[in-house]
């Protein structure tokens, strides 16, 4: 293939069609064939079988995300895939082993050996990239390093069907917490307590939510896990017991949207009044403790103390739709895109 444009691999990716600056649609996506190249030295070639799409990705669009640089159009969609190496030209990595790493939106991607990660065969790819990927991550180290939970506290977490929220609470509820969800729908709240173990769970978008949010706290909150900010933010700060935490994972009511909630008020008396601690965090930090999280999922979840949820689609062609789906609250868990074998 190299030297020899006629011959060379063409490839599905999904590119940015163009920069949203309101609310996401599919159309801001395309579809488009790029050539794919030899592996060079200390390179493999990775035929991707699944990514995932997160809520934060959304951030990076509107070039919120410091780590995610300023979003350009015609570029490939960045994202974190799995698949199997092709071939290989790196010392450790050899031809049918399953990677994981930032591929991107594409069907074949050819990287450097360092940006790989060699991970277990025998898993589905859907957990490489949920609770064992950086959504799994990012819920054991804010919960655990961040905001610390002891058995008997009451923690909160937002976005709690989500691909960071289901896992986090499930934690706390393993360490002996009392677990409180907030959802988008009375669907998701049900699923919560139903299957996956919260205490309680409540409707965001009850007509009645603050009422139900304080009959949900009657203790007050020990430990708040906020992946939205905005109104259910401004709620918690206002339920937050003497020397509480506040973990901030992430902002989503701010992410898809042109006009965002304006801050919550009580910002900064009522941190000073109930000695509350708020941090947030960035899951990158911890990448040189990132195996040993792996393991205590994997043990977690062969215990059955933790049940990964994920949401599948098929096709890279409907990437696009399953972000918007996700962003539109229609998705429980980690949003996961098939891209066949």
């Amino acid at each position: 293939m190299a030297g020899d444009t006629n011959t060379a691999r063409v490839s599905d990716c999904v590119v940015l069609a163009k920069v949203p600056d309101g609310p996401l649609s599919a159309e801001h996506f395309a579809l488009r064939n790029e050539e794919v190249p030899e592996p060079g030295p200390g390179e493999v070639l990775v035929r991707v079988q699944a990514i995932t799409i997160g809520a934060g990705q959304r951030a990076g669009l509107q070039g919120s995300a410091s780590y995610a640089g300023a979003p350009e159009t015609g570029v490939v969609m960045r994202g974190t895939g799995a698949g199997i190496v092709e071939a290989s030209n790196a010392d450790g990595i050899s031809a049918g082993d399953t990677v994981v790493g930032w591929t991107g939106w594409r069907r074949h991607a050819v990287m450097a050996a360092d940006e790989l990660r060699v991970a277990d065969s025998t898993l589905d790819p859907a957990l490489h990239l949920g609770v064992l990927g950086t959504n799994g991550l990012t819920a054991y180290f804010g919960l655990l390093d961040v905001g610390r939970p002891t058995a008997g506290e009451t923690v909160v977490v937002s976005a709690a069907a989500g691909s960071v929220g289901h896992i986090a609470g499930q934690i706390a509820k393993s360490l002996g917490c009392r677990v409180v969800g907030v959802a988008g729908s009375d669907e998701k709240c049900s699923l919560l307590v139903d299957e996956i173990g919260f205490d309680v769970a409540i409707n965001r978008h009850s007509p009645d939510f603050r009422a139900e949010f304080r009959a949900a706290t009657p203790d007050r909150i020990n430990l708040y896990f906020d992946n939205t900010g905005g109104e259910i933010l401004g709620s918690a700060l206002f339920r937050m017991a003497t020397f509480g935490r506040i973990v901030c994972c992430g902002a989503v009511s701010a992410y898809d949207t042109a006009n965002p909630d304006p801050s919550p008020r009580g910002i900064p008396g009522l941190l000073v009044n109930n000695q509350v601690r708020m941090q947030g965090f960035i899951v990158f930090s911890y990448a040189d403790r990132y195996d040993e999280a792996r393991t205590q999922m994997r043990e977690w979840i062969e215990a059955g103390s933790l049940v990964p949820r994920h949401v599948t689609y098929d096709g890279l062609e409907s990437a696009g739709g399953a972000f918007v789906d996700l962003l539109a609250g229609r998705t429980v868990g980690t949003t996961i895109v098939r891209l066949g074998d």
